[in-house]
């Protein structure tokens, strides 16, 4: 449910933006998500399609970018690409004290615009 908040958070932020440019319609929107963000897209897209009725932004698509989840073994130093969602070892030392460096994100990258 939290998609919801977010997705209200991306249509004010994307209005803002597109009124200090006086833009007349907004086309699309460019998001990156990565892999570890607790956002699941086609909820976002739901809350979109029904908060930006009535808006510029009406009609826009969400384009997702996903980013992969990186970390950084604090036994090694390796620094790792998860390749197995329930395995978050190093794969060179095998230890599991590892931190999350990338893939958490969520972001607005970009708006197209007419």
């Amino acid at each position: 449910m939290h998609e919801l908040s977010i997705t209200e958070n991306l249509l004010e932020i994307t209005l803002r933006h597109a009124q200090v440019a006086d833009v007349k319609k907004v086309t699309q929107l460019n998001l990156v998500m990565g892999q570890m963000a607790s956002i699941v897209d086609d909820s976002v897209q739901f809350y979109w399609d029904i908060i930006a009725k009535g808006t510029i932004a009406q009609d826009a698509i969400l384009k997702f970018e996903r980013i992969p989840a990186t970390f950084h073994c604090l036994d090694c130093d390796t620094k790792f690409t998860l390749t197995n969602q329930a395995d978050f070892s190093c794969p060179h030392c095998q230890s599991t004290c590892v931190q999350v460096i990338g893939g958490d994100e969520f972001r607005l990258d970009s708006i197209d615009v007419e």
